[in-house]
């Protein structure tokens, strides 16, 4: 019995590294397939998601949606064990720098 729920964990058992790197690279490309998003990580076997968005091409207000959408998508088309957390991020950066002028 204990060794059922042990082996029910996600990414429990062994796993040819070929299927590894194809399930990350799928989840990748499909997080990447939408025009909002510049850039996607799998990470932790593909248990976790995170996706940089293009602030001038999403509001905040529609990153749920996009994000909902990704995750039909993964749950669809990729065995993944277990379930798969996709986190958004929408950053816009501003700076400036200020030149000192030599004193007399």
């Amino acid at each position: 019995v204990a060794d059922a729920i042990s082996g029910g964990r996600p990414g429990a058992r062994h796993e040819d590294v070929q299927d590894y790197i194809t399930r990350l690279t799928d989840i990748e490309k499909i997080a990447t397939s939408y025009e909002e998003v510049e850039k996607a990580f799998a990470l932790q076997a593909g248990r976790e998601v995170r996706v940089v968005v293009i602030p001038e091409k999403i509001s905040d207000d529609e990153l749920p949606k996009l994000i909902h959408d990704i995750a039909q998508r993964i749950s669809k088309e990729v065995m993944v064990p277990g379930a798969v957390k996709i986190t958004a991020i929408r950053e816009t950066r501003y700076s400036e720098s200020t030149m000192t002028s030599p004193q007399n």
